[in-house]
Order: structure tokens, then C-alpha cells, then sequence
């Protein structure tokens, strides 16, 4: 391609700009809360320093954003896929809310983000995409089952002309400037909240067995369905929002407020608003009325945790719901940082050293030009990494998590439906994995852990090389 290009990196940046704006458009709060959590990071920058930092530079926190959207089909998702491919991003994990506490929803889904350090740097936008499971008998019979999948398979969401630029795109890894503003202008109105009616008989029989269901599948497009600014002290921005006016949901998602480090993905959001929307009657006629389906979510992220990080991090969730379930009076903002600091190292020098979290290692600068203590000499005999870590030849520094979390997805979306639907548990479920979905896209749903890991391993790679000698994790 010529020069005069657009690299999927800026088409990437360029998105997540030009979706900030429209969305923002469409709800105004959400401009409301990119203004509070920019203020709250200048706050924690101004207190904190460069420690504020630690888990990205202010400048990335504030231009972070992640997206959500919803779609139908297998269909659906694979075209989702060459979009955001487009952009250079790739499925990233499987979550699958169909179990999840405190409210089943009846999707399973994927985010599409960078893979490449490099590129989380430059531009680290995801969307976390959920796909409806119609096939599933808990939620769905057959003959509801059979109307929803029709419906389904007889819209467009995603133009032919979208989708031939999107895979130019992906094949070349960049777009003549002409081709990428109408990819642009063609990607960011998929997103867009139609002004079509709504067939409000069709909607109210969807949202009676979930309102996540009646938004996906009772309409005949897809929609932003939030975007979510980073912050760096979401309990911050939780009560400067209130401050504001908004109302926020009951707590918090994720792990609690405590005195040690920040783990994996803090979430919360304002609650959906009441936007209007018009309504095609049996009778013809069309006719006001509001929907509540979208809202303002914020995140907050920590360290990402090593599989047996993640065992340790589901055991102190257990233990957090069963001391609730026997003490209803408390609240699990009082019980949950209780539990995490008996359960969990009290720094981030220690989660390394226990194998618990995610860490690239660099080589101490005195013991790279040659000065070595004897205690660190004999550590270097040894070659082991926590013997390293421990007599400060090699300096941990964390790897930010950069995905998601199945019971806070459910949570907060279980805290912005106005109703709770309904489910049949005696009935079986539609078996779906991250193979099965791996199969329906075409390309493989990367594992987060796998890809925490190789960034680990090829830090200690680098480090070798400096010491001159190989290292036993």
C-alpha cells in the first residue's frame, strides 16, 4: 500500500475516539462520568505520584476505554470478529454468564482486544461481546427458540461493504485514507441506537424471560450497549458520582477495597437509563415510551493472577458468600477486605514470590554492571526466581489484567435489569466453550492466562541474556 495509509492501530484509535463521541451523544451521563473519572485520576496523580502509575501511565488510564455490545448468532459473532479484526484486535478469553451469580443471563461471550504489549500501549480498547444462547432449554423452548432464531437470521447488522473493508484491512494491516473514513463511518453507525420502532409485543415476550434477551434479540440491530472509561480509585469516582446527582448501583463488582494490592478488575456502573424509544402496537399504531438497556460502567484494574492466583481468588469469593449467607446483617463490604487480607499476600513483592501473580523481571542495575553482594551471588548459583526476587538481583514488576470477570459482568448487568426473568434449572443447557466458539469465528479464542504467561516468560528471556546464564521459574 501506498503511504497515504491508516495502520489498524490508528483505525483502532480512531474507533474508539469517534464511538466515545456518539455514544456520549446518545447518553449524556456517560459524558458525565469520562468528566469524574478524570478528575479522580488527577486526584490519586496529584497524591500519589509516580506510584499512581505503577499499573499504567495516567496517560493510558484516561484514554482507556472498553466497550459492549450484544448480538444474536453465531453469524452475528463471526462478522463481529472481521470487524474488529480490522482493528487489531482478537477474542480474548470465554465467559460464560449462563451461570453466573447473582443472575443467569442467557449469553456467552468473548472480548476483542490487543494481544501485543506494543499495541495495549498504544491503543488498549476491547469490547466485550456477548452472543444470546437461543438453543438453550433453561431459558428458551423450542418454539420461542425457533421465532428468535428466525428474527435473528433475517437482519443485517453489518453491511457487505463493512465487511469487505474490514478484511482488507485485517489482510493488510492498514487502509487507504479514503477506504478507512468510510470503514469508520460504516463501523462506528453499526453501533448506533436505531430510531425504529420497537414491536412491543415481541420485545415484552423476549424481556419476560431476560431483558438482556429482549435487547439483543427484540430489536433489529445491535447497539453500544455501554463504554467504560479506567479509573484509578473507583470508590473515589463511585461517591463523586453521587455527588453529581447519579445514581449509581448497589456496590462495587470484583474484589473489595483493602490494604494490599490491586487484583484483576474492579467494575461498577451508574444504573440504566430510561431512554425513549418508539413502539410499533398490535394494532398498527406507533406510540412513546422508554426502555432502560444501557448505562455507564467504570473499571478499575490490577494485577493479573496466575491460575493458581485465580484458585486462591475463587476460594476467597466462597468464603466471602458463605460467611454472608451466615451473617445476612453484614454487608460484603465490611466481611470481603476481612477476608482478603488472611487470604492474601499483603504486597506485590509477595504475590510474585507465592506464584500468584503475573510479573516481567528486570536485572537490578548494579548486578548488570557487575557489582554482586555474596548473598546475591549465591541466589545466582541457585537460579531460581524467587531466590532472585528475594536478594534483589531481579525486580519484579506486575502485569496489568487486561480482561474480564464472568460474576462481575453478571452482576452488573443483573443490577440494571428492570426485571429478573426467568429460568427453568430443571431443564438442560446448550454446551458451549471456548472451543465450540473458537470454531464458530475461525481463529482461536486466546486464553488470558497463556498470553500473561508468555509476556512472563519472554522478561525472563531478556534476563537471561543479561545475566549470562538460564533461570528455573
Amino acid at each position: 500500500m501506498s503511504v497515504n495509509t491508516v495502520s489498524s492501530t490508528d483505525l483502532r484509535t480512531r474507533f474508539a475516539a469517534r464511538l466515545s463521541i456518539l455514544y456520549g451523544t446518545e447518553v449524556p451521563a456517560y459524558t458525565t462520568l469520562v468528566e469524574v473519572s478524570q478528575e479522580v485520576n488527577q486526584r490519586v496523580l496529584a497524591r500519589e505520584g509516580s506510584d499512581a502509575e505503577r499499573l499504567g501511565s495516567v496517560h493510558r488510564v484516561t484514554a482507556e476505554r472498553h466497550g459492549a455490545i450484544r448480538v444474536g448468532s453465531p453469524r452475528e459473532l463471526a462478522e463481529v470478529a472481521r470487524v474488529f479484526g480490522a482493528l487489531g484486535m482478537s477474542p480474548c478469553g470465554f465467559y460464560d454468564l449462563r451461570d453466573a451469580a447473582p443472575a443467569p443471563v442467557p449469553v456467552v461471550s468473548t472480548a476483542f482486544r490487543p494481544i501485543e504489549r506494543d499495541e495495549l500501549a498504544a491503543n488498549p480498547f476491547r469490547v466485550f461481546t456477548s452472543m444470546l444462547v437461543p438453543e438453550d432449554r433453561r431459558f428458551f423452548d423450542a418454539d420461542l427458540e425457533g421465532r428468535l432464531r428466525s428474527f435473528v437470521d433475517a437482519r443485517e447488522i453489518f453491511s457487505p461493504e463493512l465487511l469487505t473493508l474490514a478484511d482488507a484491512a485485517a489482510e493488510y494491516g492498514a487502509l487507504p485514507a479514503e477506504d478507512a473514513d468510510r470503514f469508520l463511518d460504516l463501523a462506528v453507525g453499526s453501533f448506533a441506537l436505531t430510531k425504529e420502532p420497537v414491536d412491543r409485543a415481541w420485545y415484552t415476550e423476549l424481556e419476560r424471560v431476560s431483558a438482556v434477551a429482549a435487547d439483543i434479540g427484540g430489536v433489529r440491530t445491535t447497539h453500544i450497549n455501554h463504554l467504560t472509561p479506567r479509573v484509578l480509585d473507583i470508590d473515589d469516582l463511585y461517591t463523586s458520582m453521587q455527588a453529581r446527582g447519579i445514581e449509581m448501583i448497589d456496590e462495587i463488582q470484583g474484589p473489595p477495597r483493602w490494604d494490599g494490592p490491586d487484583v484483576l478488575l474492579r467494575q461498577t456502573s451508574f444504573r440504566a437509563l430510561a431512554e425513549p424509544r418508539t413502539f410499533l402496537n398490535a394494532d398498527g399504531t406507533v406510540t412513546e415510551g422508554t426502555l432502560r438497556v444501557r448505562f455507564g460502567e467504570v473499571e478499575a484494574r490490577g494485577i493479573a493472577l496466575t491460575p493458581a492466583g485465580r484458585d486462591r481468588f475463587d476460594e476467597l469469593v466462597a468464603e466471602v458468600d458463605r460467611r454472608l449467607r451466615e451473617h445476612p446483617d453484614l454487608t460484603r463490604a465490611e466481611v470481603a477486605p476481612q477476608v482478603w487480607s488472611k487470604g492474601l499476600p499483603p504486597t506485590e513483592r509477595d504475590l510474585c514470590l507465592e506464584g500468584l501473580g503475573f510479573f516481567t523481571f528486570t536485572v537490578d542495575e548494579r548486578v548488570a554492571a557487575g557489582h554482586v553482594s555474596p548473598q546475591q551471588a549465591a541466589a545466582l548459583d541457585i537460579g531460581e526466581v524467587t531466590a532472585l526476587v528475594r536478594a534483589g538481583v531481579l525486580h519484579p514488576d506486575p502485569i496489568v489484567y487486561e480482561d474480564f470477570l464472568p460474576r462481575s459482568a453478571a452482576g452488573i448487568f443483573a443490577s440494571n435489569l428492570t426485571g429478573t426473568g426467568s429460568m427453568d434449572a430443571d431443564q438442560g443447557g446448550a454446551e458451549r466453550d471456548a472451543g465450540w466458539m473458537s470454531d464458530q469465528l475461525g481463529v482461536p479464542v486466546n486464553v488470558p492466562e497463556e498470553i500473561y504467561a508468555r509476556e512472563a516468560a519472554a522478561s525472563l528471556a531478556a534476563v537471561e541474556h543479561v545475566l549470562g546464564r538460564s533461570i528455573n521459574l
